[in-house]
């Protein structure tokens, strides 16, 4: 990314996965970058998260692959199993030939907290980059000489040139420049949590000594299992749909209906949702596609612009290309508003795709009965060599599009 004659002054809001990155691949354009983040500390929550080719090739061109790698495990497998015979579906081979001709990035899984740390240690590195944390911005005015900033706790305001909105799922600054309302539940929630490999024992051993990623796919519920964090910790999350949700309650998705939905399952799954961790419950949100990214010099990145399910484990890795998209797009404008309009129109389609076919991935997971059964004999079919159906999705430059069956 090559420098430009006069630097623009980019303020990035929000300091998670997304912000890092964008802050990073704005300065690596020859920007003056800083990130401002409403929590006291700069930090991730969550355990684990799977970095497809299309991340691993985001992340090299942010510098930080290397970084990553040295805490990620490179799985040999994607495995879907069925989480009430536990027999095997299907599986792709990570380590295969077809996959290496395919694509010339690794499959990485990582604790979010890793990938965090490295793109936040490159941020501090680089002298264009400024962090700020403990403020809260909660609206931005734009006129002449730029955007200002206002914050909850402070009667101060910051003015920039341009700025990114990376402020996640509940972006108040898309709620200020879009107005489309609360994320849209799903009614499925999910209990997360990473254990140590050493203290595990008998089949969940054997399945983390196997360094696969296991998907358990069963009637609205399914658990996925993978090591993170050089093997040394095991990822489990378990997710499943309430009966009783209520939108102005909390009280949905408890424990009680985490055994309850996977009282059915197998041996395998039954042993290790014990060893899931019930600390806190995560209900899942996304939002329909919008086309309106670019509010003049303020531009939406992340979970802000495209919040999208997790059925595909795409959400980080889409952030990590908005930000190198955003990268490419501020080397090549002088004009910030030029640069976000450029960057959203490669965007947009691709993370709109992205988002709907999240949603049916994840209604292809939790079919009962017969359609399971369809699946099961659909999937089982398929070579472990054969990645059609997700060359899309882990390619951003793949012009076409082939519809998950």
């Amino acid at each position: 990314m090559s420098s430009l004659p006069t630097p623009l002054r980019i303020v990035v809001v929000g300091g998670g996965i997304g912000g890092l990155a964008a802050a990073l691949a704005s300065a690596r354009a020859g920007h003056h970058v800083t990130v401002i983040e409403r929590s006291s500390r700069f930090g991730e929550i969550g355990a684990g998260l799977q970095l497809a080719p299309n991340a691993s090739a985001a992340l090299e061109q942010l510098g930080v692959l290397p970084a990553v790698q040295r805490n990620a495990v490179a799985p040999p497998r994607l495995v879907m199993m069925d989480a009430l015979t536990g027999n095997e579906v299907t599986s792709l081979d990570l380590r295969s030939a077809a996959y290496t001709e395919r694509f010339t990035h690794p499959y990485l899984v990582t604790h979010r907290t890793d990938l965090h740390t490295a793109l936040l240690d490159a941020c501090r590195d680089h002298p264009a980059i400024t962090l700020r944390t403990g403020h809260t911005v909660t609206h931005a005015e734009q006129d002449g000489t730029g955007v200002h900033l206002h914050f909850a706790d402070t009667s101060a305001r910051l003015t920039a040139d341009a700025v990114v909105a990376a402020d996640g799922l509940h972006s108040r600054l898309r709620q200020t420049l879009v107005g489309d309302g609360e994320p849209v539940c799903s009614r499925y929630v999910a209990y997360r949590g990473a254990l140590p490999v050493d203290s595990m024992t008998g089949r969940m051993s054997q399945y983390a000594a196997s360094e696969a990623v296991m998907v358990w796919a069963g009637p609205r519920m399914h658990l996925v299992q993978y090591p993170v964090r050089r093997g040394e910790l095991y990822n489990q999350v378990a997710v499943f749909q309430s009966d009783h949700y209520t939108p102005d309650s909390g009280a949905w998705g408890t424990e009680a209906e985490l055994e309850e939905r996977f009282a059915g399952a197998c041996q395998a799954v039954r042993d290790a949702l014990p060893l899931v961790a019930r600390d806190r419950r995560w209900p899942l949100y996304d939002r329909l596609p919008i086309d309106n990214w670019v509010h003049g010099r303020i531009v939406l990145l992340g979970d802000a612009a495209h919040p999208m399910l997790q059925y595909l484990a795409q959400g980080a890795c889409q952030a990590l290309e908005d930000a190198v998209a955003l990268g490419h797009a501020l080397s090549r404008f002088t004009d910030p508003a030029d640069a976000f309009a450029a960057y959203a129109g490669q965007r947009r389609q691709r993370a709109a795709l992205i988002q709907r076919n999240a949603r049916r991935f994840g209604e292809i997971c939790h079919l009962e009965g017969m359609g399971a059964t369809l699946r099961n004999a659909l999937f089982s079919s398929r070579s472990s060599e054969e990645f059609d159906d997700m060359f899309w999705v882990w390619t951003p430059s793949a012009p076409a599009f082939v519809p998950i069956p």
